[in-house]
């Protein structure tokens, strides 16, 4: 552990789920800031954000929850059951409201980055600046092709609840990170983080295809503070052409590429993304 900060690992029980969280205290920073980080589909938050929060300079807290079906979170049976992004919202309502955490930063990444929009829009007045890592349901310019994408994602979920889970993965990434450097011990790297709960991967997928079908993007994206939104340099162009039309005709919309990477970003250069999360900090700050 990087010296200079500390660790306190919790977990507050809600009906239905012990919700298992982290909170990284930064006593050298000045102020009060606070900062929530939530994690992708299939990973833990530990393993997502650790890394990149060693980094940060301008948050004297940090929360990062486990969502529904990954890391340390569980439900009360110890089974996996189906869940909504909703609920993934509900949950980090319901464990923000208990710390006392009423105005804080927020972070998501790829289905953390959907439950972080929801989030903003159903309370406005709780987020200060916001930061994007690829967000699900902002894939592709056009919605049809971003329906149509999360219906590869179920296919691969069906795998991960069966027999073939190592399949279910690979056809994941391949979707997800057509273009990703492969190679065998990053690609076994990738594919063990993912497979720690498969079934809750599979569910969380699924949560996202389910919420594409309900959610409104426009409405949606119109909701949104000052964003500042993070693509891999290998991901797919549609994606960067995207971010790139919303940074174009969204005074708020602030568009990074982040160069020799794909949709594992965090994960890949949590140092430079870090460093653009600081400065991008202190223009916010300066304009507010």
């Amino acid at each position: 552990m990087k010296k200079g900060y500390t660790e306190q690992v919790h977990t507050l029980h809600l009906q239905d789920q012990h919700l298992t969280y982290r909170i990284y205290r930064h006593p050298e920073v000045e102020g009060q800031r606070r900062l929530v980080l939530v994690h992708g589909a299939g990973v833990a938050g530990r393993d997502t954000w650790e890394m990149l929060q060693s980094f940060l300079g301008h948050w004297s807290e940090i929360l990062v929850p486990d969502l529904r079906g990954m890391g340390d979170t569980v439900y009360p049976d110890g089974k996996e059951h189906p869940f909504s992004v909703q609920e993934l919202v509900a949950d980090l309502g319901a464990l923000v409201d208990y710390l006392g955490w009423w105005n804080f930063d927020l972070s998501g990444y790829s289905l953390g980055g959907l439950v972080s929009l929801l989030y903003k829009q159903q309370h406005p007045d709780r987020v200060g600046k916001q930061y994007l890592l690829e967000a699900a349901c902002l894939d592709r310019p056009d919605w049809e092709s971003t329906v149509t994408l999360r219906e590869k994602y179920s296919a691969a979920a069906v795998h991960l609840r069966g027999a073939e889970k190592e399949a279910g993965i690979r056809e994941f990434l391949d979707t997800i990170s057509p273009n990703r450097k492969i190679t065998p011990q990053t690609e076994r790297l990738t594919i063990d983080r993912l497979g720690q709960r498969p079934e809750g991967f599979a569910y969380a997928l699924d949560s996202v295809t389910q919420a594409i079908r309900e959610v409104d993007r426009e409405s949606l994206l119109a909701s949104q503070g000052d964003v500042t939104s993070f693509i891999g340099g290998n991901s797919v162009e549609l994606m960067h052409q995207l971010h790139l039309t919303l940074a174009e005709r969204m005074p708020n919309w602030h568009y990074f590429h982040v160069a020799g990477t794909d949709h594992s970003l965090p994960f890949q250069k949590p140092r430079q993304i870090a460093r653009v999360m600081n400065a991008e900090l202190e223009r916010f700050s300066r304009i507010g």
